[in-house]
């Protein structure tokens, strides 16, 4: 059993934290985060235990659930804040209260051979969440969880992810951007390689807020993914709105452009394969569509794609075929 903690920097020299067993956190919700690295430059945290937020204990007790307005997040498993040339690597984290791992304003930061376990149904357990952070790569995890498998937040800058096995979850996600107004959003620089998607809600998907603050998502690079039974495989929603008292008629004034998807291949549970709700305010920009090869695995019609506010090209005999 481990209280919450937090190793602050700075250090002198190479630090190295082992964590060999399994580590149990309390049922304190009080806290922001249970595990917390700070201040930190060329750290090294593996050892190949688990470390379990026992979030089970309390997913019961949080009345508001998916209410992404008004629910008091549950705290984070493991978080490291401005840490630099770092890596963690060749652990378990399991059932985490709310997100399993956390990035914010990191720099140089490798996560490899991380594999993080929650109930499908599980509130808000994403995986991994990175913001504010920069020359980041994951490699080589297995995620399954409640929410994003993957999730990017503004201000991250050439972010590379490979061989991921996400689901359940929600996918590999950008977002949700633009949710305050008064503040602009921006991830530029993100490449999605060799990952799967069995049983996600989503797959590969764009996410930001109508209306919303300025921003841009742009220089996007997807290639060699394999859907397995994913609701949307491809999707960008630029009407995110998870509560229901929404304006249908609002738009984003984030701009996406420069995106490509290439070799996707598999089966979509829903007909829509791909979804490009782009804005009317400011439409996508430089879509490509490189050999799509998804097959409906459902009974609501054909395999086919949708586009809204985007301009781009198609190549090659995919399946659906574009819209642009």
């Amino acid at each position: 059993m481990l209280n919450p903690v937090k190793f602050t920097g700075p250090c002198k020299g190479f630090i190295a934290v082992r964590i060999n067993g399994d580590l149990k956190a309390s049922t304190d919700t009080s806290v922001e985060t249970w595990i917390t690295f700070k201040y930190v430059d060329r750290l090294l945290v593996d050892g190949g235990g688990t470390v379990d937020g026992q979030g089970a204990a309390v997913w019961s007790k949080a009345n508001c659930i998916h209410n992404h307005r008004v629910c008091r997040p549950l705290p984070i498993s493991m978080a490291f804040y401005f840490v630099t040339n770092s890596k963690i690597s060749n652990l378990n984290m399991i059932n985490s209260k709310g997100v399993h791992l956390k990035l914010f304003s990191c720099q140089k930061f490798v996560i490899r051979e991380i594999k993080i376990t929650a109930p499908e149904n599980s509130p808000n357990t994403d995986g991994i969440s990175i913001a504010e952070s920069q020359d980041i790569k994951v490699r080589h995890c297995k995620i399954a969880c409640g929410d994003d498998c993957v999730n990017m937040l503004t201000g991250n800058k050439n972010v590379d992810i490979f061989n991921v096995a996400c689901g359940p979850g929600h996918g590999i996600s950008v977002g949700s951007l633009g949710h305050s107004l008064g503040e602009s959003s921006e991830v530029t620089g993100l490449h999605v390689k060799n990952c799967s998607f069995r049983g996600t809600t989503n797959g590969l998907r764009i996410k930001t807020w109508a209306p919303s603050g300025p921003g841009l998502v742009s220089n996007i690079l997807y290639e060699d993914i394999h859907m397995e039974n994913a609701d949307n495989p491809i999707i960008i929603d630029q009407q995110y709105c998870p509560s229901r008292d929404c304006n249908n008629q609002a738009q984003s004034s984030i701009q996406v452009k420069n995106v490509t998807f290439r070799n996707i291949w598999g089966q979509s549970s829903t007909p829509v394969a791909v979804n490009f709700r782009c804005s009317s305010k400011a439409p996508c920009l430089q879509f490509k569509l490189q050999n799509i090869h998804l097959a409906y695995n459902g009974r609501e019609g054909i395999l086919k794609s949708e586009c809204r506010n985007v301009h781009g090209q198609s190549y090659g005999q995919g399946q659906p075929l574009g819209c642009f």
